[in-house]
């Protein structure tokens, strides 16, 4: 069938194209989506840029995430039929009107969402989950700070912390964000400054802090890690201080940036008894069947519907792009097809 796809090879926006292209039939386990809504990601801006190790180095049309209806089944897909609705994930390639994709990542849309609500679910939330629960090893009671706390990451990390009775710490660049954190439900909630290390002790009141869901880099960094308490976990699963708006990136400053992260010894780790851990979504791709167990587990925390912040149609894919970038945004941004 024909199909349009955003495509590019890595290193600009600018590069992105809307083209007109033939797409196979289905493969042997493969069922084909007519896509309806595409969530955006940080790492779909980092593998347009192509500072994403993952990126491909050939043409390749980017996206993770999705929702849509599934218009055509492969030889020996059974669990599916033509007409259901779905949301899924894949390594790249979603931002397109109809993809190809292995069956196994394909999940039921639940009853009641939008396709747009289901383009903003399975990479926030399992990139949450995963690291509160897997990396961070969450706790009854423990202290949570979270970063990007307006973002999708951060308002499911809330959600999930929440439901272990943890006192969550949301940080925010921008004042205009702390309503929403309180709407959702944070203990407290900061805007990053000079003034970090002194307010996360402020919103502390005395507790330890025990796990830091981060995903800013640099000075946040190292000083959330100075803060941690002994047995304390950082995540790292991004690092927000190295994008900014436009076409591509400045790179003299990613280069200042790089030369200026922080250094963690590791031999003076065990000292400290604290744990810095790192992992991506792509990873959690490639095991299928650890990421069914960790969507049965959320599915039975009553998590609420995902927050969809933004809007744009498919012609206006660049420009969801941009404002994505900005840092501007609160919930998810969507564009639909």
């Amino acid at each position: 069938m024909q199909r349009q796809a955003y495509s590019l090879t890595a290193g600009s926006l600018a590069n992105l194209k809307l083209e007109t292209e033939m797409l196979p039939d289905p493969g042997q386990g493969e069922a084909t989506v007519e896509v309806k809504a595409i969530g955006l990601n940080f790492a779909d801006i980092f593998a347009i840029w192509g500072l994403y190790g993952a990126t491909p180095k050939e043409r390749f049309v980017p996206g993770l995430e999705y929702a849509g209806i599934v218009s055509t089944l492969g030889p020996n897909v059974t669990h599916l039929k033509v007409g259901d609705k779905v949301m899924g994930v894949t390594r790249f390639g979603a931002y397109a009107t109809h993809l190809n994709i292995d069956a196994r990542y394909l999940i039921p849309l639940p009853e009641g969402w939008s396709f747009a609500e289901g383009a903003s679910y399975l990479v926030q939330v399992l990139t949450a989950y995963y690291g509160l629960k897997e990396l961070g090893n969450i706790q009854p009671g423990q202290s949570v700070l979270i970063h990007s706390a307006a973002g999708g990451v951060g308002l499911w990390a809330n959600r999930i912390a929440r439901k272990y009775q943890a006192y969550t710490i949301g940080t925010v660049g921008h004042p205009g964000k702390l309503a929403l954190l309180q709407e959702e439900g944070y203990s407290q909630g900061i805007v990053r400054s000079k003034r970090f290390p002194d307010d996360v002790r402020a919103a502390l009141e005395g507790r330890e802090l025990n796990i830091i869901m981060e995903c800013i880099g640099g000075r946040i960094l190292k000083q959330g890690y100075e803060l941690l308490a002994p047995q304390g976990r950082m995540v790292v699963y991004g690092s927000a201080r190295y994008g900014s708006v436009g076409n591509r990136p400045n790179y003299l400053r990613l280069f200042y940036l790089f030369l200026t992260r922080p250094k963690i010894d590791p031999q003076k780790m065990p000292e400290n008894n604290k744990a810095v851990l790192g992992f991506n979504l792509i990873w959690l791709y490639h095991r299928a069947e650890l990421m069914y167990q960790l969507l049965g587990e959320l599915a039975q925390m009553e998590l609420g519907k995902p927050l969809v912040g933004h809007v744009f149609p498919f012609h206006q894919l660049k420009e969801a792009i941009l404002l994505f970038q900005s840092g501007k945004t609160m919930g998810k941004v969507v564009v639909e097809v």
